[in-house]
């Protein structure tokens, strides 16, 4: 057994660690599903430059289960970040949610079809902030540097709460608590430019939390801090998922953190999804060869003057995507006539709850072939 297996296998064990009457474009409550609390289908954002069409994402499909943390994974430039910014209705010009539904399902509320919103809709304004939060990746952009982070976070009780300005404070007051910040009596007359980084991205935490949301949207919320840090805040988010059940939609490359965040995982490349399925399954079998790569990639402890395993090549332009599988050129398995020709390879089932976009996968599975690239 080679280091890099034995360290998947690691982290393959800490894995297994009433209705509104607000108006709503939505399907019928009859419809509506147990289980999950967002479903998205074949979403596309177009971005109309004078490159030409820009497909940032393309078809993409997943479901978010209610009170679970749902990981979406790939490099730089695969659409992720764009894919949260559409769930929110935060996509600027030139670019445009061109098809697709986004079916929101809150707890006491009619469906909505956030897709179907359009920006002025009192509904998108009612969901942002209010049952749909986010945390950004960089807390200092993203925090006004001309208001204390108590009028921060007082502003979203304010306008998504019936509340007077003392008790929102007071609910400003405990939610700073409650995230980890010490003094926060004082800390809510601070500006964020007072603060370290890592308080800085509690703040945010606690703006994105104190109105209680239905979906935290967390990208990559650890990008600008240090290790000791990073675990502290992942830690954080875990335990207040956990205390007040909270679906959260993680955007990261960090397969560590998904290890041990996640329950269900979505790897996108290109603006498409390529694999889906539980953490464990991800973990243990992973059935794309993007998804192969990734894991083969990731250091072990025990690696003796090893070199690490790396995905040849880089992400394309999105105004050079190639023809058939868009992973085909950086692909280990790669199959010249199949792999480049004709439309990208649809998501399908390789296995019960597992569907990977490769055209090769069950060939790949059958014959053991996903051990070459994660014993190199």
């Amino acid at each position: 057994m080679t280091d890099n297996s034995k360290n998947i296998k690691d982290f393959v064990r800490i894995a297994e660690g009433a209705p509104s009457s607000r108006p709503s474009l939505a399907l019928a409550p009859r419809t509506r599903p147990s289980n999950n609390v967002l479903e998205i289908k074949d979403l596309k954002v177009y971005f109309n430059t004078i490159e030409g069409e820009l497909r940032a994402v393309d078809g993409v499909s997943f479901s978010m289960r209610r009170g679970k943390v749902m990981a979406l994974v790939g490099e730089s430039g695969c659409g992720k970040s764009v894919t949260s910014y559409s769930i929110l209705r935060l996509i600027q010009s030139p670019g445009k949610i061109v098809g697709g539904s986004m079916i929101f399902y809150p707890h006491d509320e009619d469906p909505a079809d956030i897709a179907k919103l359009s920006d002025n809709d009192e509904l998108i304004y009612h969901i942002r902030g209010g049952k749909i939060s986010m945390i950004f990746q960089e807390p200092m952009t993203a925090l006004s540097p001309v208001h204390t982070v108590g009028n921060q976070i007082c502003e979203a009780i304010l306008i998504h709460q019936k509340a007077t300005k003392k008790e929102a404070e007071a609910k400003a007051v405990e939610m700073l608590r409650k995230v980890g910040i010490s003094g926060p009596e004082k800390r809510i007359t601070q500006y964020p430019f007072e603060m370290s980084g890592g308080m800085r991205q509690r703040v945010m935490i606690a703006m994105a939390l104190v109105c209680n949301p239905e979906i935290l949207i967390a990208d990559e919320p650890t990008t600008a801090l240090d290790v000791t840090i990073q675990a502290q805040i992942m830690l954080l988010m875990k335990n207040l998922q956990k205390e007040l059940g909270t679906s959260i939609l993680l955007i990261t490359h960090d397969l560590g953190v998904v290890a041990q965040m996640a329950d269900d995982v979505a790897v996108m490349y290109l603006g498409k999804i390529v694999e889906c399925s539980d953490v464990r399954s991800i973990l243990k079998s992973p059935r794309h060869p993007y998804t192969m790569g990734l894991l083969a990639s990731l250091p072990g402890l025990a690696m003796d003057k090893q070199r690490l395993h790396s995905i040849k090549g880089s992400v394309p332009s999105l105004t050079a995507i190639p023809p058939g599988c868009p992973f085909h050129p950086r692909c280990e398995y790669f199959k010249p006539g199949l792999c480049d020709v004709g439309n990208p390879p649809p998501l399908e089932e390789i296995e019960p709850g597992h569907t990977a976009a490769c055209l090769r996968a069950r060939e790949i599975m059958k014959s053991g072939q996903q051990s070459v690239v994660s014993s190199q």
